[in-house]
């Protein structure tokens, strides 16, 4: 489209001139917005540096567009109406987290999990994998790798539901 923005939904094939070559975690950072929050969560333990709006206490559209802006993230969004006034936007129709996942992989996005997580499914910071010496949380297992949140100090293995989304991402 001559604005910039995309359509993930309703693809006809890999010559839609809508189609990216490809958008891979470490190329792109992102910005969802309010409707966005379950799939910010799948992007983040993918990789991506995916910043969701309601995390910054934003809501209005011409804030989010700002803040897409001022730190060069691209938007993804719900709403026809933002995503025609944003340039580089990426729209997505559904409404199911599965089928946004698919849309987003129709589109070029890269969905796979990473051998080690990078990003905290919480608040989007950086992961810290914890050296043998330091204390892990009770609830952690006492086997195997575990990473903490540089920001809210959150912490992360390699358990059940890396599994479940793992095979979410597989099934698309």
């Amino acid at each position: 489209m001559a604005d910039g923005r995309r359509e993930a939904a309703n693809r006809d094939g890999p010559d839609d001139d809508n189609v990216d070559d490809g958008v891979a975690p470490d190329e792109s950072a992102l910005l969802l917005d309010v409707m966005l929050g379950t799939l910010a969560t799948y992007l983040r333990m993918c990789g991506y540096d995916a910043a969701y709006a309601l995390d910054r206490g934003v809501e209005a559209d011409d804030r989010i567009r700002a803040l897409a802006a001022d730190e060069d993230r691209r938007l993804l969004t719900r709403d026809r109406d933002l995503a025609d006034r944003t340039p580089g936007a990426v729209l997505l129709t559904a409404r199911d987290v599965d089928d946004q996942l698919r849309e987003l992989r129709d589109a070029g996005f890269a969905l796979s999990l990473p051998d080690e997580p990078t990003r905290c499914s919480a608040c989007n910071g950086d992961l810290r994998r914890l050296r043998d010496d330091e204390p892990r949380p009770d609830h952690a297992p006492d086997d195997g790798p575990v990473w903490r949140c540089v920001d809210c100090g959150q912490c992360f293995w390699r358990g059940s539901h890396w599994a479940d989304v793992e095979r979410t991402l597989e099934e698309l």
